[in-house]
């Protein structure tokens, strides 16, 4: 009997944790969740997206043992405005103590309406420390993780993104999320891509909506939402609870808006127009270049992201050719005096 007593006590916290910490955005909504994204989804963009009407927003994801270190640049991703709620602090790492102990951290430092576990990336630096898509392959760790973190976390909920599994013979989604489920995960995203697949082919949205039946938490659907059409579609066709959105949302930010027109009104209301396209990618460079106090760097990290702001615009690839090589607002009102001046002339 005592060697069952510290499980017993594991479980209790675990179950009083879910019944204070219940995710409320789940409760009389369907919630729109901007993905969080790597060198994209930094506070300057979340704040954009949260204005276009994302519901939740998640950092990028950051290492549990920078934040151990107390990492300077590690400390930088967890700095959020509090207009950004809710809001959660995106984990990754393979060590259950140390991720344990990270949580708890970020827990007292920001208070974050939510942690939320990386089981899902894919790219080979974080692969090979045994992070991200990794812990796919290995259940028992990430189960030991999961259970971690939820224990040290408490009160504050913890949630999980995963892939559908490592690759195309190897899925194993619903598995993992019953596992997660049972060490006290709240909400699950899942992405509909395996990890040897990265961002190519489409996502499963069959294995999505069989994790979404197999488990009674929150499943978020992520994958391949381009449009309000599609958001609609996922709904309509899936038990998922919400939607998460990457890809998507970084071309076009204003995605989040038409989505939630579409799903109460039934009609998608017309994207904004290019004049008010480059107003909000002008403001975004502004808002960046006095996040990072300095004009060139800040729009030299920005080159790719204005990249993705040219799709579905007029000359895209030569947008995409001037914007490789774009180093100050002066530039910058030069490329969008000349768009906006053909776009007149061919009206």
């Amino acid at each position: 009997m005592k060697e069952k007593a510290p499980l017993l006590l594991s479980t209790l916290n675990i179950f009083l944790s879910q019944l204070s910490s219940m995710l409320p955005w789940f409760q009389d909504r369907f919630p729109l969740y901007l993905a969080p994204m790597a060198g994209v989804t930094d506070k300057v963009f979340r704040g954009l997206c949260k204005e276009q009407g994302a519901d939740v927003l998640v950092t990028e994801f950051v290492s549990a043992e920078g934040i151990l270190r107390k990492n300077a640049r590690t400390m930088e991703y967890l700095d959020f405005d509090p207009a950004e709620r809710p809001l959660g602090v995106q984990l990754f790492g393979a060590d259950p103590d140390h991720l344990g102990e990270a949580a708890r951290m970020v827990r007292d430092w920001v208070q974050p309406d939510f942690l939320d576990l990386n089981f899902g990336c894919p790219v080979n630096k974080v692969v090979a420390r045994n992070g991200g898509s990794a812990l796919l392959k290995d259940l028992p760790l990430m189960e030991r993780v999961a259970r971690a973190v939820v224990e040290a976390a408490a009160p504050c909920p913890v949630t999980a993104k995963i892939r559908i599994g490592w690759s195309r013979q190897e899925i194993n989604a619903t598995t993992t999320a019953r596992i997660l489920e049972g060490t006290g995960i709240q909400a699950l995203a899942v992405h509909g891509r395996t990890k040897d697949m990265g961002y190519s082919g489409e996502a499963d949205w069959n294995v999505i909506d069989a994790v979404a039946r197999s488990v009674r938490i929150p499943v978020i659907g992520n994958g391949d939402i381009q449009s309000a059409y599609d958001a609609a579609r996922r709904k309509r066709e899936t038990a998922v609870a919400g939607l998460m959105l990457g890809r998507g949302a970084m071309s076009s930010p204003w995605i989040f808006h038409e989505i939630k027109c579409y799903l109460a009104t039934g009609k998608v209301p017309p994207p904004p127009p290019l004049a008010d396209q480059w107003a909000f990618i002008r403001r975004h460079c502004v808002l960046a270049i006095a996040a990072r106090g300095a004009e060139r760097p800040a729009l030299h990290s920005l080159r790719a992201r204005l990249m993705a702001y040219t799709h579905g615009m007029p000359h895209a690839k030569i947008l995409r050719g001037q914007f490789a090589k774009v180093e100050s607002l002066a530039q910058l009102d030069e490329i969008i005096a000349t768009s906006l001046a053909e776009s007149d002339n061919q009206e």
